[in-house]
């Protein structure tokens, strides 16, 4: 019988912890702040603001939130992340991506004070997790590390593969496999002979976009399955990159989607405010 594992649950259990850290900080006078810019008004970009806002609220972080207009420009934007780099008294920024087509994504993300990159997109926050430094550790990455470990389920010297190189999830989550002492193997869309490969992992963890595309050929009998994927499929349903139905006989444990990475991304965001403001 497959262990679900509990990404929600797991997520409520982080942030009641962040809560009471939150608290004492605030008993030493340092009020925790997040600040996010959000630029147009993308729907997908708008629930995710929302769930950020929420989690700050639920733990006591103070939120500020900068809501501009699509036609905002570069020059714009990079002035009001400088302004806000400045003030001390926010310790994260957080730009809300996709950005519009006219402004330069990668501009933006190193315009961000490393010290105040509590997404974990900064080159120099990339650098430092690359060669094992203390730094702020790209959100989603850190939340899958933080379901295994609490789950109990052994990283060290097992199979990792991990199918995706975004900057986002692949890349550093093979730093952090690698950082657990996993053997780590990367695959992507020029993979050759990928159900080979995926079919050795102990550990598997699917970050591709592509709906419900791993199937039990992909899978070896007993592994631990790490989805995420988030896609509607025909019936409007949430959906992974693994096809849950397919694999859940065959695999040890596995994260459903929704309920599974999805929430341990903003209780990793909101751990990261807490360590930016501690430093």
């Amino acid at each position: 019988m497959a262990i679900i594992i509990d990404g929600k649950k797991t997520s409520k259990e982080i942030k009641d912890e962040l809560k009471n850290q939150v608290e004492q900080l605030r008993e030493k006078n340092i009020e925790v702040c997040l600040c996010v810019i959000q630029v147009g008004a993308d729907p997908a970009s708008t629930v995710y603001v929302n769930n950020k806002k929420k989690a700050c609220e639920y733990i006591g972080i103070k939120s500020l939130s900068y809501e501009l207009p699509e036609d905002t420009s570069q020059e714009q934007l990079i002035e009001l992340i400088n302004k806000l780099n400045n003030q001390k008294e926010v310790h994260g920024i957080l730009v809300q991506l996709p950005l519009p087509k006219h402004i330069d994504e990668d501009r933006i993300i190193q315009t961000i004070s490393p010290d105040k990159d509590v997404d974990g997109f900064h080159p120099q926050s990339v650098g430092r997790l690359s060669i094992g430094q203390k730094g702020f550790i790209s959100c989603t990455p850190a939340g899958i590390v933080q379901l295994l470990k609490r789950y109990n389920i052994a990283m060290e010297g097992k199979e990792c593969v991990i199918v995706g190189r975004s900057n986002i999830v692949g890349k550093p989550m093979a730093m952090l496999m690698l950082r657990e002492n996993s053997t780590v193997t990367v695959c992507h869309s020029r993979t050759k002979n990928l159900s080979e490969i995926t079919s050795r992992a102990d550990i598997l963890i699917v970050a591709i976009g592509k709906p419900k595309f791993i199937t039990h050929e992909y899978v070896k009998e007993g592994a631990v399955v790490i989805d995420v994927g988030m896609h509607r499929n025909e019936d409007n349903k949430l959906c992974g990159d693994v096809d849950y139905d397919d694999v859940i006989e065959k695999v040890s444990a596995i994260t459903p989607v929704p309920g599974g990475v999805g929430p341990m991304t903003i209780a990793m965001l909101m751990n990261n405010c807490l360590e930016s403001a501690r430093a």
